[in-house]
């Protein structure tokens, strides 16, 4: 690595680049300690989360959910129940949700605990110097925030149609008629049937073989028939080839083995990822080395090669969500500020996740596929939710619980749960993996009757109920025989 002067006095001692989800934690964090904080953000407080991700999309979401209810009201006894959708106020409530929660993240909120916020592109000189607007800061510690972007294909032609990313879709003032999204995983399925319910006619491209390649084929397979009964036509094995436009039209010419087919359409939206931000900031005065998915590489104490310098959230982890880009702040938070007395590691072996499509998805830990990828031993618990009163009083019925456990040991390393809530559903075994707790633990828990939490507990009692030592029930039989006096 390049070596760099270091000052004898510092103006501060962490410095924050970006003000997402992690640069925000950090920044509270090492303040709360009365560490000297500076954060700089080049655009908005709150960062993609706020703006552009979570936040509008759950809004947009919430939205179709209510429509899509009313559509099926009459299963529950309501006749000529119907709903006109105003898009542009769908719109105009996604910003009133953001402006309701945007002071949490604001300069004046993070000013008042002791942060200096400045707006600006920041640059990092060496490892302890850092330039924003034309002023020079010395700092003992810097950490990198600055989250992640959609990722482009070079696609022919795209730079000749208008196209929608996650960042940009959220400027919709009418709703297309015809929607192409480009992308099966979360982000594209999410928007994909947000986007149906609200009347689009949505058409979902993947390369792959199967939507949410990353779950289980079960999940998978269960989403797509959930997307057919909404309409949504979904065309796996199918690869963009082109896109055009004509006088009145733009199309995607897309190729699945030999065949091509011309889609057209009023709106395209391009969801095959994101990638990390990593230039523009100085990154390429330190020649820092970077992981082969474009990530900054940090150990388990979130440093980088340098050992004053620290990264995380979505520019240094594979998982891109709001709360691992928490959770890793404050590990990058307490090593920046302590480095050199102690060092704190952080753990992925348990990284929760949700994708809120209808049924949802969620999981915390290994799933079957991966299991077998990391040859993994397991043995597999599965509760169809079908069986579960609650579901189907709701009117919910479907979905299922998946847990893997290791073999004869009620040691969880991985569940899978899909249907309605199941990203809080999944809490209690979080919460249970965390703190090494068994399924004994879960099934010894009374839960409410009825309720989808139930489902938890009836899942675990499954795994009891599997292993009883079954040799011995011959033996209770004559037992219970002779107390007869048989």
């Amino acid at each position: 690595m390049k070596k760099f002067a270091k000052p004898k006095q510092f103006e501060a001692n962490v410095v924050v680049i970006g003000a997402g989800s992690a640069g925000l934690v950090s920044s509270i964090i090492a303040s709360g300690a009365q560490a000297k904080v500076i954060l700089i953000e080049k655009d908005k407080m709150g960062g993609d989360c706020l703006n552009t991700g979570c936040v509008p999309s759950k809004a947009l979401i919430r939205s179709s959910r209510m429509i899509s209810d009313f559509r099926h009201a009459e299963q529950f006894g309501i006749d000529n129940f119907s709903g006109e959708i105003n898009f542009a106020k769908v719109m105009d409530r996604i910003r009133a949700v953001i402006g309701t929660i945007a002071p949490h993240d604001s300069v004046a909120r993070y000013t008042s605990l002791g942060v200096e916020c400045i707006k600006g592109e920041a640059k990092i000189e060496s490892p302890f110097l850092v330039s924003v607007n034309g002023r020079n800061i010395t700092t003992r510690s810097i950490i990198l925030a600055t989250g992640a972007s959609p990722l482009v294909p070079d696609i022919p032609g795209i730079q000749n149609i208008r196209y929608l990313t996650s960042d940009t879709v959220w400027g919709l003032t009418e709703l297309p008629k015809r929607f192409l999204v480009i992308g099966g995983g979360p982000i594209g399925c999410e928007l994909a049937q947000a986007f149906g319910s609200l009347g689009s006619t949505v058409t979902q491209i993947d390369s792959a073989s199967r939507i949410m390649g990353r779950e289980d084929s079960e999940v998978s397979f269960l989403l797509e028939d959930q997307f057919a009964r909404d309409g949504i036509s979904v065309l796996t094995d199918h690869e963009v080839v082109e896109f055009g436009q004509n006088d009145v039209q733009s199309y995607a010419n897309v190729k699945n083995k030999e065949q091509t087919i011309r889609i057209e359409f009023d709106e395209v939206l391009i969801a095959v990822g994101r990638i990390a931000n990593t230039s523009g900031f100085g990154l390429e005065n330190l020649d820092l080395p970077l992981t082969s998915n474009g990530n900054i590489a940090v150990n388990a104490a979130m440093q980088t090669a340098y050992p004053n310098i620290f990264a995380c959230g979505d520019v240094a982890s594979p998982h891109q969500f709001t709360h691992t880009a928490s959770y890793q702040a404050f590990f990058a938070s307490l090593n920046a500020m302590l480095s050199g007395f102690w060092r704190s590691k952080a753990s992925d072996s348990i990284v929760p996740s949700a994708t809120f499509t209808s049924p949802e998805i969620a999981r915390a830990g290994l799933n079957e596929q991966q299991a077998e990828s990391l040859d993994v031993e397991y043995e597999i618990t599965f509760f169809d939710m079908d069986e579960l009163d609650r579901s189907v009083t709701d009117g919910n019925a479907g979905g299922f619980i998946k847990i893997l456990t290791q073999p004869r040991k009620d040691k969880i390393l991985g569940v899978t749960i899909v249907g309605p809530h199941a990203g809080e559903l999944i809490g209690e075994f979080i919460f249970a993996m965390t703190h090494g707790m068994g399924l004994k633990k879960i099934s010894a828990v009374t839960h409410i009757y009825p309720t989808l939490s139930e489902a938890n507990k009836i899942a675990a009692n499954m795994w009891r109920k599997d292993r009883l030592p079954k040799k011995y029930l011959p033996l209770l039989k004559k037992f219970f025989r002779w107390t007869r006096g048989e």
